[in-house]
This record gives C-alpha cells, sequence and structure tokens, in this order.
C-alpha cells in the first residue's frame, strides 16, 4: 500500500522565530486532532535552509513528520559558492529534497539534463528526491501537455535502475496553477498520475508503478484536497501557500481521512 503524503513546501518565506512557531503549530494541531495522521500518512515539513535544524529538532519524536529541503547541488563539495550539497542537508537529518521544482527551472533555468545530476546526487546521499514535473499554461491549452511531463521524466529518471526509482516522489505541478488561484480539475490531476504511473509502468514493470508515491502540487488546498485525495493515482500533496498556516496544512492531511 502506497504511504499518503503531503509535503509544505515553505519556499522563501518565514523567518527564524516564525518557523519555529509555525513548526510548533503543527505539531499541536497533529497532537490536538486525533485522526490528523495515521501510520499509513506521512507530514514532510520542508522549510528554508537556515531553518532545517532546527525544524528538525522539533519533530524529532514524531515518527509520521519529516523534514526536507528545497533544493540542493549536484557536488558533494567544493568550491561553488552559495550552495549547498545533499550531504551536508543529510547532515542534520533532513531526509527529502524537492528537485526542479518549476520555479527552479523557470527563475534558474534549470534543465532536464541538470536536474538528472541533481537526483543523482540526492540519491547517492541515500535521501529521497521529490521529483516535480508539470506543464506551462501554453503547453496545456495546445493539448502538449503529456509530451512535455514524458520528456521531462525520461531524461531525467529513466537512467534510473528499479530500486532507484522506488526511492525517490514524483510531484505533478501543473504549471498555471501555481500561484494563480487557479487549480487542475481532479479529473485533470487524475488524468496526468495514471499518464505518469502507466509511464513508470512501461518503463519498469507494473510492481514498480503500483508502489511509487504520486503526489499533486498546484494549489491544493482545504477546499479541494478531499476531492483531489479522493482519485486512484493521487497520493497526496506538495503544498505551497497552505502550508504556511498550520490549521489549513493539518486540514490537508485530514483529507485523506
Amino acid at each position: 500500500m502506497r504511504k499518503k503524503i503531503v509535503a509544505g513546501n515553505w519556499k522563501m518565506n518565514m523567518l527564524q522565530d516564525e518557523a519555529s512557531q509555525l513548526v510548533n503549530d503543527i505539531i499541536k494541531e497533529v497532537k490536538s486532532t486525533n485522526d490528523a495522521i495515521t501510520n499509513e500518512q506521512e507530514i514532510i515539513i520542508i522549510p528554508p535552509f537556515p531553518w532545517i535544524p532546527d525544524a528538525v529538532k522539533q519533530v524529532d519524536g514524531y515518527d509520521n513528520i519529516s523534514v526536507g529541503a528545497q533544493n540542493s547541488y549536484h557536488e558533494p563539495r567544493g568550491a561553488f559558492t552559495g550552495e549547498v550539497s545533499p550531504e551536508m542537508i543529510k547532515s542534520t537529518g533532513a531526509e527529502y529534497i524537492i528537485v526542479g521544482h518549476s520555479e527552479r527551472r523557470s527563475y534558474f533555468n534549470e534543465s532536464n539534463e541538470f536536474l538528472k545530476q541533481k537526483v543523482n546526487a540526492v540519491l547517492e546521499a541515500q535521501l529521497t528526491p521529490i521529483f516535480c514535473c508539470g506543464e506551462p499554461l501554453e503547453t496545456r491549452e495546445s493539448n502538449k501537455q503529456n509530451e512535455l511531463i514524458e520528456k521531462q521524466i525520461q531524461e531525467s529518471l529513466f537512467h534510473l535502475n528499479k530500486e532507484q526509482i522506488s526511492n525517490l516522489i514524483i510531484a505533478y505541478e501543473p504549471v498555471w496553477a501555481i500561484g494563480t488561484g487557479k487549480t487542475a480539475t481532479p479529473e485533470q490531476a487524475q488524468e496526468m498520475h495514471h499518464f505518469i504511473r502507466q509511464l513508470i509502468a512501461k518503463k519498469y514493470g507494473d510492481t514498480v508503478a503500483e508502489n511509487i508515491v504520486l503526489l499533486y502540487g498546484g494549489s491544493c488546498k482545504p477546499n479541494n484536497a478531499v476531492e483531489l485525495f479522493s482519485k486512484n493515482d493521487v497520493d497526496g500533496g506538495l503544498i505551497g501557500g497552505a502550508s504556511l498556516k498550520a490549521k489549513d496544512f493539518i486540514e490537508i492531511v485530514q483529507s485523506f481521512n
């Protein structure tokens, strides 16, 4: 049975005190709501780099709450001013790293080949990549979204073996639904998640495909999470803005119940 995951990507938000308070508030919400999280579910908190060590300490002892990073470089060490390696992130106690978020692809021109190197580095550090893929509005409007998603996945992931591909998470994020207030319909989300799972099945077989976790990332909020998460191939969400409010975030977690 695939684990149900809700990951909160804080992006470039929260000062130190605010970050600490938000983690505390998330923990309080989990404690106060008996059915907020089960053994089949996991919460991943993904703050900016400076707040990762504090977040790891705060969630220590909570088996179903983990911490991740929003990005990393593909080299383990060296003269790369301003970059952070997967090994550095691992040393903090974090367990996940987002790779290829649409903002990294767009603002920092990260190519499929570059993301391939990042995926390799994250796996080499024995961390779990959360690999993002998705299409902009013009691609969706020209009905070429499947072609683009297939290209992103093939060029960044299909060099991996079965064991490696089984140790990552894929997040589908329709770029046209991020920060715009628009959301893919549950049917659109399911259609793309099913397409991605079929791509994995063709390359690696049905068993690998059935066990890989696919998250939806695109303006997922408490008022639409229940319907999105009810779809067969949607295993949770990569949450942006709604992860900055503990109550909203935990309401999304509860959408599985």
